[in-house]
């Protein structure tokens, strides 16, 4: 008991707890400083529905948030990681193409199109969050990878998989243009030629075939090891300056998008800033005292 005349000790802050949702997990390491996002429909293959399209942004933004996560790792449970879009129904795939009819909305080409317009421009949002959230994402794969698992994965920062993985840009099976990034990230990846190829032919890449064309940085000979190699990188990162890391990303993400000229006009205006940074002098000491660093949060 408190004795008397005496302050109340402070209470302790408690870490905030993640949200449940009905598709994917989310999790936190905070000795790790690592956030795990795991897609979660292993019966359906992690096949992209409705809900998943919401969720998957509204979990990246929470772990965003939390000052504890300085990297994420985005994974999936079961056997594949995603076969894509839900097509286990035709009512359920015209839900997804935004193919539903407008109840009592007379017909009119226009009001349609535009309504097919901002439903891609919703989904198209929904995997840019990935690049928007500022500590690095990590992608691990397994088994199938096919067509928004590619507009998925291709959105991430790192890409590591394991033997059995097979990627496949299915979106032209379906008499469909990818739309919502495969055809603007994977050039930029593996170059245009073989993007363009995969897209046009929808044949299956194996793991091998991943690494040598740069799509996969590494190729782990079992799922269990993928998990664990996945989420000892995604440390690895968490460990580094949260500043140095996010100003990285951003600064890569920019390069890709803009000219090499615009490209060093904005890291010159972002180190301008962070080179301030109590980071820098904190990374500096510990060197010098042969010891690891110890970072503040953001």
């Amino acid at each position: 008991a408190r004795r008397a005349g005496l302050p109340a000790a402070p209470a302790l802050a408690m870490a905030p707890r993640p949200p449940s949702f009905k598709t994917v997990v989310v999790e936190v390491d905070r000795d790790a400083g690592v956030g795990t996002l795991r897609l979660n429909r292993p019966r359906k293959s992690n096949a992209i529905d409705p809900d998943m399209w919401l969720e998957i942004p509204r979990a990246l933004a929470w772990l965003d948030e939390d000052e504890d996560v300085r990297a994420v790792l985005l994974c999936a449970a079961g056997k594949n990681f995603c076969a894509g879009i839900d097509v286990s129904s035709p009512e359920l795939l015209s839900e997804q193409l935004g193919q539903a009819t407008r109840s009592g909305a007379p017909s009119c080409a226009g009001r349609e199109a535009e309504a097919m317009y901002r439903h891609v421009r919703r989904l198209q949002e929904s995997f840019t969050a990935v690049e928007r959230c500022r500590a690095p994402v990590v992608c691990a794969i397994q088994g199938a990878c096919f067509g928004g698992g590619v507009d998925l994965a291709a959105a991430c920062d790192v890409r590591v998989c394991s033997k059995d993985a097979v990627f496949c840009v299915k979106e032209i099976d379906l008499a469909i243009v990818a739309d919502i990034g495969t055809l603007q990230r994977l050039p930029k990846l593996i170059g245009h030629g073989r993007a363009l190829e995969m897209a046009l032919t929808a044949r299956a890449v194996d793991a091998d075939e991943a690494f040598r064309v740069g799509l996969a940085t590494s190729v782990l000979e079992s799922p269990s090891e993928l998990q664990r190699n996945a989420f000892e990188l995604a440390k690895t990162l968490a460990a580094k300056s949260p500043l140095a890391a996010q100003g990285t990303k951003a600064a890569c993400l920019h390069a890709r998008d803009h000219s090499v000229n615009e490209g060093l006009e904005y890291v010159a205006n972002l180190n301008a800033s962070r080179l301030r940074s109590a980071d820098l002098a904190e990374a500096t000491r510990a060197r010098f005292e042969r010891r690891a660093p110890a970072f503040a949060k953001l």
